[in-house]
């Protein structure tokens, strides 16, 4: 799946059945579902889920609890936009599971 492919498929009701659980929770987000993607994330207990749960702290405006989860995934919290943070992460986990 490309990164194209994956955002036509927020025209669905529905994920595409294949994704990780990282992309699911990103499908969830870009469909503007913040709370189901972040049930996704909290849930999930990989190590690259903790990059996407803070993601979604930062989202949410969160910054203290953003940089705990971005430290727990080796991270540090990025200067790119929202927009540009969500589609790189979509394009990582793309690439990584394809």
């Amino acid at each position: 799946m490309t990164f194209l492919d994956f955002e036509k498929s927020l025209q669905d009701q529905n994920p595409p059945t294949d994704l990780s659980p990282n992309l699911v929770a990103l499908w969830h987000d870009g469909k503007g579902d913040w709370n189901h993607a972040h049930d996704i994330a909290d849930g999930n207990p990989y190590p690259e889920a903790d990059w996407v749960h803070a993601y979604l702290h930062r989202k949410e405006g969160d910054n203290w609890n953003a940089n705990y989860w971005y430290r727990r995934a080796g991270k540090t919290m990025p200067k790119l936009s929202l927009a540009e943070e969500w589609q790189s992460l979509v394009i990582y986990f793309l690439t990584k599971e394809g």
